[in-house]
């Protein structure tokens, strides 16, 4: 996930305002960057934070001269992130017809890539939560861009996501989340019970057809342009997997929500403009709805697992103020089911949003 970029209005700092950890990779950056500068006619005593990831990415923002307008440059140490995934996926979109960021340079042995700018505004900035009404178009922008990117789907390509990684992502909730963060010991009949569920919840993901899925589709994610489509950007852990992820993210964000008339009027949208693209999705629109629910169940205790960990792991703890939202949409979707009642009096007992059930969980 991608901290939003900074404001227009941000000052413009010089090459030493960024901090480096490294003496000698800040050197080494600086040597890199002056190497290509010529070639595209970049400023390099203009290069300044445009903003930093989840991961240890960085990005910088550089003028280029005349009408060229401005580049960025991602900062992705080796050992720490590949950036190959980066490059194909852009080329993927590319080829799909969906607007990503171009990739100009690439020093692959240093972790420097130096790309197009697709603007400082992301959706998520013009939303108004107040008024879904005007937000349609820019939802109506995000499916057009989804669609392209599923039609472009084939097998062999991206790395599936099958049972193992569907399993291994579930498993931040109880490690990270529940255990951790939460200091109950994950034992027991609790144990039992988280298992139950997630073994219902990866079976329902499995059924779902496959197609390309970005893993992150959500309003920060994407770049509003004028007059142009939406951009779209942190693609690089994308996947072959259940067609019902990407509108499962979009529609149950992070960082936004919206009255479940609306979640479903958009959701409506997709499902028919994907049934027109001929893609697979499921002919009732009960059944589809369902099947992205439980998607989005899956990945909203992953995230909360990854929010508790970027916290007490990486230091990170502005994420961890957002996972109220990702355990009310675990609440609101199993209790709608009721093989799902298990999982919801494991969340209600962790955070002391019902009466106790005849049992208690020990803390660790």
């Amino acid at each position: 996930m991608t901290a939003p970029p900074l404001p227009a209005s941000a000052p413009t700092p010089s090459a030493t305002a960024i901090l480096w950890a490294d003496p000698q990779r800040a050197a080494t950056f600086q040597n890199w960057l002056a190497g290509i500068g010529a070639a595209h006619g970049l400023l390099p005593d203009t290069v300044r934070l445009a903003s930093a990831d989840a991961s240890f990415r960085r990005y910088f923002r550089v003028d280029a001269a005349g009408s060229a307008g401005t580049r960025i440059v991602m900062d992705a140490p080796p050992d720490k992130e590949n950036s190959e995934p980066f490059v194909q996926v852009a080329r993927l979109m590319a080829e799909a017809g969906v607007t990503a960021p171009q990739v100009l340079e690439w020093d692959r042995a240093h972790g420097f890539l130096l790309l197009d700018d697709l603007g400082r505004e992301t959706m998520l900035d013009v939303i108004d939560p107040a008024r879904p009404d005007a937000s349609r178009p820019l939802y109506d922008q995000a499916i057009d861009a989804l669609i392209r990117w599923q039609l472009a789907s084939r097998p062999g390509v991206l790395p599936p996501y099958d049972r193992a990684l569907l399993e291994r992502e579930l498993s931040l909730f109880p490690e990270w989340y529940i255990g951790r963060h939460r200091g109950v010991a994950v034992e027991g009949q609790l144990k039992e019970r988280l298992e139950r569920s997630f073994r219902l919840i990866v079976e329902s993901n499995l059924a779902s057809p496959s197609v390309f899925v970005h893993r992150d589709f959500m309003p920060r994610n994407l770049m509003v342009r004028d007059g142009a489509d939406l951009g779209v950007l942190d693609f690089q852990d994308a996947v072959y997997g259940p067609i019902t992820y990407d509108i499962a993210s979009l529609m149950r964000d992070a960082f936004l929500s919206w009255d479940e008339e609306f979640v479903l009027d958009v959701t409506i949208r997709y499902w028919e403009a994907a049934r027109k693209a001929r893609l697979p999705v499921d002919a009732d629109f009960g059944a589809f709805y369902r099947s992205v629910e439980w998607m989005g169940l899956q990945r909203h205790l992953k995230v909360a697992g990854i929010f508790a960990r970027l916290t007490l792991r990486d230091g990170k703890p502005r994420y961890l103020a957002d996972t109220p939202r990702f355990i009310a949409y675990i609440r609101s979707t199993a209790s709608r089911y009721m093989e799902l009642t298990p999982l919801l009096r494991v969340i209600d007992e962790i955070e002391g949003t019902s009466a106790l059930t005849g049992f208690a969980y020990g803390r660790v």
